[in-house]
């Protein structure tokens, strides 16, 4: 496997450094690669710049040696009108090809409960979403570029959900975006999870967290609650309590040799999390 990071990592050294700068640093910390985050860069902009500044950032990756691996926008097919919602990510596609990347990252909805107004349950709207999925990966497919859904916001974050989108999609260009940390924000087993998942796995992110019990007195600033309110707060990668290392070895068992990006979310600096998760996934690897 290669390590990146997602730029989304970042947080505010983005506004600070700008999107150049922080792919600098991925750079100074040995990252091979970098994700690209729809909300990080190009805000406002109409299409036809955003699409130029796309451009532009995917020939400085080439500029100081670092791939643009994955485009990882939201998207919502629940609640925005599906027609208009399915076409507009279709052009995000052309962005992610005008990064050079190779791969596209886009939600089934942003969460549960609060943005899911349908009160359906998720076998309920499954043909939605696997009609959804399926439109925009066809297209995508005629750009050469993988589309994947990441075990993230809720609603379509069990593994078991998630699997059994892909499998409904039904198509070899579809598979997952698998977060090996982010399936303790739905009280999954993370080792477990990551065991369902990497058979579909066309990419990765390495996250890690601090997990308290629901059951405890609430921790204060800088934790949020999972699913079922047990309490979580974003950790350098090999500090928490996900077995990251463990959650690796499961995907290499399953043949995924693609790469594991870096998505730091703990109240560390990042640059400094960054470096010293990167340090530690190096570690990982070679064990």
């Amino acid at each position: 496997m290669k390590i990146g990071v997602s730029l989304y990592s970042f947080h505010e050294y983005i506004d600070t450094l700008g999107t150049k700068g922080c792919i600098d640093k991925a750079k100074e910390f040995g990252c091979e690669g970098v994700d690209f985050v729809d909300s990080s860069w190009g805000k406002g902009l109409p299409y036809e710049e955003y699409l130029a500044q796309a451009k532009e950032l995917g020939d400085y990756c080439k500029e100081v040696g670092v791939e643009a691996v994955c485009f990882c926008i939201g998207s919502d097919f629940l609640n925005n009108d599906f027609d208009k919602e399915v076409e507009r990510v279709k052009k995000m596609v052309d962005v992610a090809v005008a990064l050079g990347a190779k791969c596209m990252r886009h939600d089934a909805t942003p969460g549960y409960p609060a943005s899911v107004k349908t009160r359906r349950s998720f076998d309920a709207v499954l043909p939605i979403l696997a009609k959804a999925y399926r439109e925009v990966t066809e297209y995508a497919k005629t750009r050469g570029i993988k589309t994947c859904i990441e075990n993230h916001g809720f609603f379509a974050q069990d593994p078991e959900r998630v699997e059994k989108l892909i499998n409904e999609v039904g198509d070899e260009n579809f598979g997952a975006l698998v977060d090996i940390g982010n399936f303790a924000c739905a009280d999954a087993d993370n080792a477990y999870a990551v065991g369902v998942m990497a058979p579909y796995a066309i990419h990765a992110h390495a996250k890690d967290f601090h997990k308290r019990s629901g059951a405890e007195d609430a921790p204060g600033e800088g934790w949020f609650q999972t699913r079922a309110c047990n309490y979580l707060r974003g950790a350098i990668i090999g500090h928490g309590n996900v077995p990251v290392q463990q959650c690796i070895h499961a995907l290499q068992r399953a043949g995924y040799d693609g790469y594991l990006m870096i998505e730091f979310e703990g109240m560390e600096d990042p640059l400094k999390g960054i470096r010293i998760g990167a340090d530690n996934l190096r570690r990982y690897l070679h064990q």
